[in-house]
């Protein structure tokens, strides 16, 4: 029997899907019918998103079996597209790829080890004549070991009684062990595993429970709470810094606050929705990354922002995708937009029209490529302006003309998936190119999208926040830990410091920034 014999297609009425649900209710156990039930409702909405042209099929596979990649070798390489470049073109991956070297661990423990027989000024063993002097650097050499994440130490004090009078003399703690059961970088280590690498508290509650080191799920809120109190002054000063920056990114993803959506429902509020707003503001030569949980979109979180930039700055770059929720209503900015963002609406079509998306990806290929070739020279901003004007201006000029000659002449239906993608490119081709016009004005939201990572797996690993306050002081140690890692510092070591000399930090937090705090370091030990 074949496969078409065996199964039939039939559409259901929304009435249809209610009665036929009814009707299987008594017929299954509670779970089977919550099985089926949601089987039949989750196919139910795949089909009206395709009837309504509101996803591709492409898309639709990327939703449920992961994205893969979008190069251009992997789009026009599919049955019936134009031949891809040849992959033997293809630089080949450079020696010892994926290996880390010695000089890759600046935190490791370092142990000096002296030759055991040979000493500096002494005879070479060799050619018996030589005098032996010191090589430098010296050999390295890597050893890793394991412990558990947090270590607990227990000192046991000596404890004499007299055997006439009873009294009783305990030897005197060690005084680390006075300062409190809990060293105070534990709430800052807590922190960067919570909120830096995605680790909720009950995982590592279980972790170390299993190593023999209790530390409950209460218990590292408290001291992670605590720690964020000494971080505030400095949240506060990088907002500040980050309101004057020269180039903004920022984008926005869902997030849960339970406390939050219950006081949405409650006052029957119209905006239901729930984000974590990321921004990355360059800043000279450093980035600032800020996160930004509640109900506001992107742009209304700019705007907070923009209200402590100076008015005698200009205008700042402002990089979004081109959803309207994410611009500046209340500032004036140079908006830019996500080329990469019009380039996929080429990618989820390429099966459907693989020679004019292969004209439209190879333009952007040439395009992207100029920019790494900047990025790679490391051009200043007026530079890289000047090599995309000259270089990758008449390609886009050439794409622009040819894509409103599809659409004015017709070559494509406006509706089809190719028209839309195309359409969109067009509304917004002012902001997309602003890069050929701006100097330091980038071509990409990546930045930014890279930071809400942080937020993403959070959602995912911890399900989102209870609190409104948990949620700020999320915000707080996500936007230090990125800000740390976009400017190549240690997080434990910037968080470490600030903790230790809280006082000095919410007197004066400007001296205590991720990129000169080392300099405030050394003035202090210097007095």
């Amino acid at each position: 029997m074949s496969k078409a014999a065996e199964f039939k297609i039939v559409a259901l009425t929304e009435a249809e899907r209610v009665a036929l649900l009814g009707r299987i209710r008594g017929l299954l156990s509670a779970g089977d019918y919550e099985l089926i039930a949601g089987l039949i409702q989750g196919v139910t909405f795949l089909l009206r998103l395709l009837e309504t042209a509101k996803m591709s099929i492409t898309r639709l596979r990327r939703l449920v079996f992961g994205a893969k990649t979008e190069t251009r070798a992997n789009l026009l390489s599919r049955p019936g597209a134009p031949p891809a470049p040849d992959p033997a073109a293809a630089k080949p991956k450079p020696k010892g790829h994926g290996r880390k070297g010695a000089r890759a661990y600046p935190g490791a423990l370092r142990i000096k080890v002296p030759h055991p027989v040979l000493a500096v000024g002494g005879l070479c063993l060799q050619c018996l004549k030589g005098k032996l002097y010191q090589l430098k650097p010296p050999a390295l050499l890597v050893y890793v070991t394991a412990q558990p994440l947090f270590q607990a130490t227990l000192y046991e004090l000596a404890r004499l009684r007299c055997a006439l009078c009873g009294a009783v003399f305990t030897a005197p703690a060690p005084a680390v062990a006075c300062q409190g059961k809990y060293a105070p970088n534990v709430g800052i280590m807590l922190g960067l595993m919570r909120f830096g690498s995605g680790l909720p508290h009950y995982r590592m509650e279980k972790m170390q429970r299993d190593f023999g080191v209790p530390l409950p799920q209460s218990t590292q809120w408290e001291l992670m709470a605590e720690s964020a109190k000494d971080l505030e002054p400095i949240g506060h000063e990088l907002s500040t810094v980050a309101a004057g920056g020269e180039l903004l990114h920022n984008d926005d993803t869902p997030m849960r606050v339970q406390s939050l959506k219950k006081d949405k429902a409650a006052s029957g509020s119209e905006r239901t929705g729930i984000f974590t707003t990321g921004v990355v503001a360059k800043v000279g030569d450093h980035q600032v990354a800020l996160f930004f949980t509640g109900g506001n979109h992107a742009g209304e979180n700019l705007d907070l922002l923009l209200q402590h930039r100076s008015p005698e700055l200009g205008k700042p770059i402002q990089m979004c995708d081109a959803l309207s929720r994410n611009r500046s209503k209340e500032f004036e900015v140079l908006l830019a937009n996500c080329l990469p963002h019009g380039r996929r609406g080429f990618v989820d079509v390429a099966e459907n029209f693989p020679a004019e998306c292969q004209q439209v990806l190879e333009s952007l290929g040439e395009v992207f490529k100029n920019d790494a070739e900047a990025k790679k020279l490391n051009l200043p901003p007026q530079e890289r302006l000047r090599l995309h004007a000259e270089q990758s201006g008449p390609v886009m000029q050439a794409l622009h003309d040819w894509m409103k000659a599809q659409i004015d002449q017709r070559k494509v239906e406006p509706n089809s998936g190719l028209g839309e993608a195309i359409q969109y490119m067009l509304n917004h081709w002012e902001p997309l190119t602003l890069f050929l016009r701006v100097a330091g004005a980038p071509l990409s939201n990546n930045l930014c999208e890279r930071a809400l990572k942080m937020a993403i797996l959070h959602r995912k690993n911890s399900l989102g926040y209870k609190t409104e306050n948990g949620a700020r002081v999320g915000d707080l140690f996500m936007s230090l830990i990125h800000t740390c890692r976009l400017n190549a510092l240690n997080p434990f070591d910037y968080l470490s410091a600030l903790q230790r000399h809280a006082a000095a930090v919410k007197a004066n937090p400007g001296q205590w920034l991720p990129w000169n705090y080392h300099q405030t370091l050394a003035s202090l030990s210097a007095g």
